[in-house]
């Protein structure tokens, strides 16, 4: 009886995520609209924050009852999933075009964020692959980049009006219903990741499954839903702006507030269980982003597949870890 309540959970958690993340595109599109800004800026900031909110409320309540590994484990799973499995799919729907700032400006700052993480991550002696703490000011330091992204952000949304007051697109709501709109969106795709991850979190940890491989599957693949939702929905209607910065945005988010805030209030966090496999894969993801966009600005159905197929490697290996102990 469990088990089916816990399968009911999943499927209203689903419902309302599908749901959400077409109410929250119709409204985050017609904001940028009203605003005069571009549809990339807002995919940076409303929906990458927006679809980040489950992330960061498992992070804090993980690392308050002593859980790290579910910490460490939702963000650096997250950040995997959200490149090489989003964008691999909404490639798949429909090839992304990139544009020529986000390459030469957000993308890097994506890398080099990432990089620093698993700078700040990793111990002097790597040949023994060993993952050190992230302390308070480790923490501090991943915050204060997220103050100067926030910066770039501010200049971005000032050229961005200029630009757009050239050439004015028609909203498709007022301000204040495309904000309402936007708001039930985002209510409904954190409510409904939650449902997900409980209830999947639940199944997961009735058959003995470890809390590393929890967290970098079912947990990550569980908060990253609200971006995979939006993904495949923004793919359908060919919005690739609102991929590539939704994606960008919640990356960072998720590196320089997710896991910088908990620390930050609850003190230094030591991994128990974490491999050095698994924030190469991190920094991975973020340079093969930059690479595929770097030449033409554009993510192919090809590039797509190739992402998905990277993504599969890495966690049939996890898994198959985690099942036989190795």
């Amino acid at each position: 009886m469990d088990i089916v309540l816990q399968i009911l959970i999943l499927v209203v958690g689903f419902i309302l995520l599908i749901k959400g993340a077409d109410i929250l595109i119709s409204g985050a599109s017609s904001i940028a609209a009203n605003f005069k800004v571009s549809k990339m800026l807002i995919g940076l900031t409303i929906i990458a924050f927006g679809t980040s909110a489950p992330e960061l409320a498992i992070s804090i309540s993980s690392l308050a009852s002593g859980s790290t590994d579910m910490l460490i484990g939702n963000v650096v799973g997250s950040n995997i999933m959200n490149i090489l499995l989003l964008i691999g799919i909404g490639a798949i729907i429909c090839p992304i075009v990139v544009k020529k700032n986000t390459v030469i400006k957000e993308i890097p700052i994506l890398l080099l964020i990432s990089t620093g993480l698993a700078v700040l991550f990793l111990d002097t002696s790597l040949s023994n692959a060993i993952i050190n703490q992230i302390s308070r000011a480790d923490a501090l330091i991943c915050f204060l980049f997220f103050s100067i992204f926030l910066y770039y952000l501010i200049a971005l949304a000032r050229q961005n009006r200029d630009a757009k007051a050239k050439k004015p697109e028609k909203p498709q709501y007022k301000l204040g219903k495309s904000f309402l709109l936007t708001l039930l969106g985002l209510a409904g795709i954190i409510g409904g990741s939650q449902l997900v991850v409980n209830g999947a979190t639940s199944i997961a940890t009735s058959v003995g499954i470890s809390e590393r491989l929890i967290s970098l599957t079912v947990v990550a693949l569980g908060t990253s839903l609200p971006e995979l939702v939006t993904t495949i929905t923004a793919a359908r209607r060919k919005e690739t702006d609102l991929i590539v910065g939704n994606i960008i945005g919640s990356n960072i988010f998720n590196i320089c507030v997710v896991l910088s805030v908990p620390v930050i209030m609850f003190g230094a966090v030591t991994p128990g269980s974490f491999q050095l496999i698994d924030l190469v894969m991190m920094v991975g993801s973020a340079a093969l982003l930059f690479i595929m966009t770097r030449k033409d600005r554009k993510i192919s159905r090809l590039e797509g597949t190739l992402m998905l197929l990277t993504f599969a490697i890495y966690y049939g290996f996890i898994i198959f870890q985690g099942v036989t102990g190795a």
